[in-house]
């Protein structure tokens, strides 16, 4: 019985290193999921609302949703327009006032980034064209690295008693995200400059990041699935500026890319675009692995 005192105060000292409170998060997509995992450790509880077999463009708003959305103290989203089409309702529906527009517990990704692809006109009759720039921002580790960092103020600015936890972990995010960016730079040296077709417009950060250039989309409008017609012409213009691959997401169907990479004679790779979009990729850091190593496989 003298070791009782001793026990109790581990038992004690183990409580404090436990989270009095987890806040609840409600992520839009995976990747900010995965982040938020990332800077909160155990001292959040994600939800992540899409994964990545689904077109985050097209998503119901659904009872499930709504009732995670209530009980969220932080809502991590995209912006510029990608959650239009459904996190409006959710948010009328849950009527959570701390996760509103404004609030602190709303968060934006895009907010923190460079948009690229603004347009200068919006014509709905061009599909689904984002106003304030291309929302896929989450393709280029950089931009991963800005939200990081906002985020991590962000949850110190919410829960002020776990401030030294979460700044210590951003601190240590970034020093890992740093070196990560330093070595998939060096391993992507061979894709720079190399032409490539996409099937949506979904990687304009990617490319950008890599210095690669997007010579034709199989989407005739934004969201608009190809017609052979539209086909016809994109094979046509790469017998003039020939690519070296399609790629896709892990969402998109396979048909439109696959028609093109056999008339072509290109590989059609299929990129996992997010956390979860193959089995390699079950984190932010595997996500670019596989990213690249399917890239580069490409190439051979």
């Amino acid at each position: 019985m003298k070791n009782v005192p001793v026990l109790l105060l581990i038992a004690f000292l183990a409580t404090l290193t436990r989270p009095a409170h987890a806040l609840n998060v409600f992520a839009c997509e995976p990747e900010w999921g995965a982040l938020a995992h990332e800077l909160g450790g155990d001292q959040l509880n994600v939800y992540t609302a899409t994964h990545a077999l689904q077109d985050v463009h097209h998503i119901q708003a659904r009872p499930s949703l709504i009732a995670k959305a209530r009980t969220a103290d932080l809502l991590i989203c995209t912006g510029l327009g990608l959650e239009d089409g459904w996190l409006p309702m959710i948010l009328r529906q849950a009527a959570n006032n701390a996760i509103q527009p404004s609030k602190p517990g709303y968060f934006e990704a895009g907010n923190y980034v460079n948009p690229l692809e603004i347009p200068q006109r919006i014509d709905r009759s061009e599909g689904d064209v984002h106003a304030r720039g291309n929302p896929h921002i989450h393709t280029d580790p950089r931009n991963i690295l800005k939200v990081a960092t906002a985020l991590t103020q962000r949850l110190t600015e919410l829960d002020p008693s776990n401030a030294t936890f979460y700044q210590t972990r951003g601190h240590e995010f970034v020093q890992r995200w740093q070196a990560a960016i330093m070595q998939w730079e060096t391993q992507a040296a061979p894709l720079k400059g190399i032409a490539v077709v996409t099937h949506h417009n979904a990687f304009p950060y990617l490319a950008s990041w890599l210095g690669m250039k997007v010579v034709a989309t199989l989407e005739p409008n934004p969201g608009v699935e190809p017609t052979s017609t539209h086909l016809a012409k994109v094979l046509t213009k790469l017998q003039q500026q020939p690519a070296r691959m399609v790629i896709r997401t892990a969402y998109d169907p396979q048909r439109a890319s696959v028609w093109l990479a056999e008339r072509a004679k290109i590989p059609a790779v299929v990129l996992p675009f997010t956390v979860g979009g193959s089995e390699r990729a079950r984190n932010l850091t595997s996500l670019f692995d596989d990213t690249l190593q399917r890239l580069l496989e490409a190439l051979k």
